[in-house]
């Protein structure tokens, strides 16, 4: 009994240490990187510092949130005020006082694990500088807060200023690139810069592999804005989710 209770001691030691080792083995394993992936170079640099951090294995972004478009957003009195008179205002850009946003993503993302549901808050940065949200609005659907988007389907509420909807400042049916999600996935607009047309093989996500316009012929894994109306707005969702980064 005595050696048998030492055979197994032993046994559990020996998976222990094996699995400490893989651990240790997929940590040595990500990815490093020297430079930037040339789309960071699209970002708004008034407003972004994106840089390599973690030893090169993540990119943080570090911004005001301060869009640089125009917007009803910004207040009467701002030069970047625009008249909205359909806008059920929330509070303008400039009296909310917490716009700045930094996320850390994986310089290369993990496409080899599980799917994680996007949750409230920011789930991205677009390359005005500003925040992206997933479809819901508080602890509900996008319908509720509809008549409060500008523009650009963008509103605050609460706290910074941030798209729920293509943003037609910088991509309106088109190829261009929107942001970064937070798992280290570049978004685009809602066509594809390999086809020049609307992608039909997009996974639950929204997502492909592809060449783009920042990828000099290499396939990347990406995002795109799903080419689906969304019911109350006559637009479109940025990102739903899942992520498939992570």
């Amino acid at each position: 009994m005595k050696n048998q209770f030492i055979k197994t001691t032993a046994l559990l030691a020996i998976l222990f240490s094996v699995i400490i080792s893989c651990n240790s083995e997929a940590e040595i394993e990500d990815e490093i990187v020297t430079e930037l992936h040339t789309a960071y170079a699209e970002f708004n640099t008034d407003e972004t510092d994106i840089y390599l951090s973690n030893n090169g294995t993540t990119v943080t972004i570090e911004t005001t949130g301060l869009p640089n478009h125009d917007t009803v957003y910004w207040g009467e009195g701002n030069s970047g005020y625009i008249q909205e008179s359909d806008v059920n205002t929330t509070p303008s850009i400039m009296s909310s006082n917490n716009n700045a946003v930094t996320i850390t993503v994986d310089a290369t993302p993990n496409l080899d694990g599980n799917t994680v549901s996007t949750e409230l808050n920011t789930i991205g940065i677009a390359v005005s500088g500003a925040s992206i949200f997933n479809d819901q609005e508080g602890n509900g659907a996008l319908d509720q807060a509809a008549g409060s988007l500008d523009w650009t389907g963008a509103h605050i509420g609460p706290g910074v200023y941030h798209y729920h909807l293509e943003p037609k400042a910088f991509t309106d049916d088109d190829e261009n690139l929107v942001g970064i999600l937070l798992d280290g996935v570049f978004l685009y607009g809602r066509k594809c810069n390999s086809t020049g047309s609307y992608p039909t093989d997009l996974d639950t996500s929204g997502g492909h592999t592809s060449t783009t316009q920042h990828t000099a012929g290499i396939s990347e894994y990406h995002y795109h804005i799903i080419n689906e109306l969304y019911s109350t707005t006559g637009s479109y969702i940025a990102f739903e989710g899942p992520y498939q980064g992570y």
